[in-house]
């Protein structure tokens, strides 16, 4: 188990002194009063059994244990302590010649600082403070470096690495039996046969469903849109969405999915059944709410796109437009001097601006462009994509459910009446659809559909405002979507008054603060009634009245 965790040169580190840091050196290489007493002469020590007393002493609460080879200490480390005691740095090699004195000093010095050695209690709490951390971890080398900083906290000798590791090993398999048992009621026949198929080729998908489920898009085409859709389907015909692993540590739950995310089917398929349906189960769980998530930030993505690709269009149309009205602006400012002066007499401001020239009044005439919308024309570019759009749009409104708060629900309704449309096949927008949600810069696109009895031209920009209105309410949270891990109740990662409850002695003795609070308002507001003599005064009179009396 060492060897294929440690190299052979990282145990012989392990045994041994490291380097040691000037902070480190500074905190526990230096003796108090009471450690030179404890150190003292007149115990009949000789300098050299005091030197390599005190560097033990002081390596203890260091490293958890003491290396056998206590001569090896770091050389700045023994000058420090040589210089406290008065004691040549030679005299530590002098240290140890009887066989017993390492250890009988070892035992004096943990019985000084309150330390013990390893025991069968020990060892249990051990193992069961590795099973906790190995539920939530599963790197050998974290668990090991954890069990250290846990004895050192517990101030119990830390054993050998190999011994450790060893409990690190045996903590490891607890938690995959642990794993197991708190999803067994999960692992039906049939789902189990189920998972077991993902892990073979599979002609429709030219590879293993496991492959499949777990490969993210590369492209918000509608092509890839429809690919993710098919994919949440098909976990949801296994009800992934379903899986509650509330039971397994979320970290836990990670582990396992990235273990089934890294291996390829044939790896996974050598594994025992006790290990394997976990590692499926987490994968169906987690890529049912990644797919979910992926669906919608495709959406997005793409409807951004088509956006933006408008917003380009829009302001290179604005350029054109401005190039060509400099001719038609030349001529204005020829005009308004004329129109403007009151000393010239009206019945001779005609001859004057036909002196212009009527060939190029009419031609400025002629090349006058139509009044601009409140958007400036950006919706009807919009307009260009509603073809491409409608390639994905109504598979992701079918296959996604949208929730929201009061503020959104005339858009929930929206939504809800173009997926009847959607899935009816209808094209005219009822009467009684909303367009409360629309902002006013486009209203005039529907006024104007409507004035000219077009109801085609009413759907498409009804539709391409319900579409951008919920893309912009799941950014900003207005809308969101169940299920989902990114685009969740805003309310879900607060507190419930139940886990408030919990909390609150510990969060306001952390911030100082009472955690009665109506107690605390109560006490403000009396304080603040009698502060200055006048009862049945509120606070905020009080606070007026003050700032009256000032000015």
């Amino acid at each position: 188990m060492a060897t294929r965790v440690f190299s052979e040169e990282e145990l012989a580190r392990l045994r041994s002194f490291p380097e040691i840091t000037e902070s480190e050196l500074i905190r526990f290489f230096t003796l108090a009063p009471p450690d030179i007493e404890f150190i003292d002469p007149g115990r009949g020590r000789s300098p050299a059994n005091r030197l390599g007393l005190a560097v033990q002493l002081c390596t203890l609460p260091w490293l958890g244990f003491v290396p056998d080879d206590v001569t090896a200490a770091p050389p700045t480390a023994v000058a420090r302590l040589s210089q406290q005691l008065g004691i040549p740095v030679g005299e530590l090699r002098h240290y140890g010649t009887r066989s017993h004195t390492r250890t009988d000093h070892l035992a004096s010095v943990a019985k000084y600082q309150g330390w013990k050695s390893a025991k069968d209690i020990e060892y249990k709490e051990l193992d069961e403070f590795l099973l906790a951390r190995a539920m939530e971890h599963d790197s050998p080398s974290l668990l090991f470096t954890l069990a250290c900083e846990h004895l050192k906290s517990s101030r119990v000798i830390r054993p050998g690495p190999v011994i450790l590791l060893e409990h690190v090993a045996a903590a490891r398999a607890e938690a995959d039996r642990e794993t197991y048992q708190r999803v067994a009621s999960l692992l039906t026949p049939a789902r189990c046969a189920e998972m077991d198929g993902m892990l073979h080729y599979d002609a429709a998908v030219r590879g293993t469903r496991l492959k499949w489920v777990t490969t993210a898009p590369v492209s918000d085409s509608p092509e890839a849109i429809k690919a993710e859709i098919g994919k949440l389907q098909y976990l949801r015909s296994l009800d992934a969405h379903t899986l509650d692993l509330s039971m397994l540590p979320s970290e836990r739950r990670r582990f396992l999915h990235s273990v089934g995310h890294r291996l390829t089917g044939q790896a996974l398929m050598r594994r025992e059944a006790s290990r394997l349906h976990p590692i499926m189960l987490a994968v169906l769980a987690q890529s049912a709410i990644g797919t979910l998530d992926d669906v919608v930030a495709l959406f997005d993505q793409a409807v951004s796109a088509r956006e933006g690709r408008a917003k380009r269009k829009l302001t290179n149309a604005l350029a054109d437009r401005a190039k060509s009205a400099e001719e038609r602006l030349a001529l204005l400012d020829e005009i308004l001097p004329t129109i403007v002066d009151v000393g010239i007499p009206d019945e001779e401001v005609g001859p004057i601006l036909r002196g212009l020239g009527l060939e190029r009044l009419r031609g400025a005439l002629a090349t006058a462009a139509p009044r601009l919308p409140r958007d400036h024309g950006h919706l009807g570019l919009m307009q260009e994509s509603y073809t491409h759009l409608r390639q994905f749009t109504p598979a992701v409104l079918e296959a996604v459910d949208f929730a929201g708060g009061t503020g959104a629900a005339p858009l929930l309704e929206a939504v809800k009446i173009l997926k009847e449309l959607n899935a009816k096949k209808a094209r005219k927008v009822p009467d009684s659809a909303p367009d409360d949600f629309v902002p006013a810069r486009w209203r005039g696109y529907l006024a104007d559909a409507v004035a000219a009895g077009d109801s085609i031209a009413y759907r498409h920009f009804w539709e391409l405002t319900v579409l951008l209105g919920l893309r912009d309410g799941l950014r900003s949270g207005d809308v969101w979507v169940p299920g989902s891990r990114r685009y969740a109740d805003p309310a879900s990662y607060l507190f419930t008054p139940a886990q408030w409850q919990s909390r609150r002695i510990e969060f306001c003795h952390l911030v100082g603060k009472s955690p009665q609070g109506r107690g605390v308002t109560a006490g403000r507001v009396r304080r603040a009634r009698h502060s200055d003599g006048q009862p049945g005064v509120g606070a905020g009179q009080v606070r007026r009245q003050d700032r009256a009396g000032s000015d």
